[in-house]
């Protein structure tokens, strides 16, 4: 139980459960968690603005220096939707089964349907990502460790 209310009508905190909260919140990036039982509801929270404002501030300076190399980028991308296998989910992309091993796949390589290519790990959950076509990976776009968003273009297979 996250709050206990005794018979003096005062809130007792389980700081356990607090930590265990707060502890989660750092292990899996969110801002928030909110557990409820009953009638009883604990938040946790955290400010991330502080840590949001600076790298925006930083992307929209890079972009501002150097606005033509940004115009050839962007015709390629269309190219590469087209064929990209795309994360289904937020998390962390790993391209080797364990740090030490060869990775699932490399570029030129071929792979057929149903093929694991890649791991997301989310929530603690490794989480298999199959090559949806047979074909040969012409280009892997994410590195091992690096977080991925949904829809995220991975790697493309021709």
């Amino acid at each position: 139980m996250a709050v206990k209310t005794g018979t003096t009508g005062s809130m007792q905190v389980d700081t356990d459960l607090v930590r265990e909260l707060a502890a989660m919140l750092n292990d899996t990036g969110l801002s928030e968690i909110e557990v409820e039982d009953g009638e009883r509801k604990i938040r946790v929270s955290r400010n991330m603005t502080a840590v949001a404002a600076p790298m925006m501030a930083a992307h929209v300076a890079a972009a501002a220096a150097a606005p033509a190399p940004a115009a050839p980028a962007a015709p390629s991308a269309p190219a590469i939707s087209a064929n990209a296998l795309k994360s289904p989910m937020v998390g962390t992309a790993y391209l080797t089964p364990e740090p030490d091993a060869a990775p699932f796949v490399s570029v030129g390589q071929q792979v057929k349907a149903g093929d694991t290519v890649m791991i997301i790990e989310a929530m603690k959950v490794m989480n298999p990502i199959v090559a949806a076509t047979s074909g040969t990976v012409t280009e892997i776009l994410v590195e091992s460790g690096q977080p991925v968003e949904f829809d995220q273009p991975l790697l493309v297979i021709a």
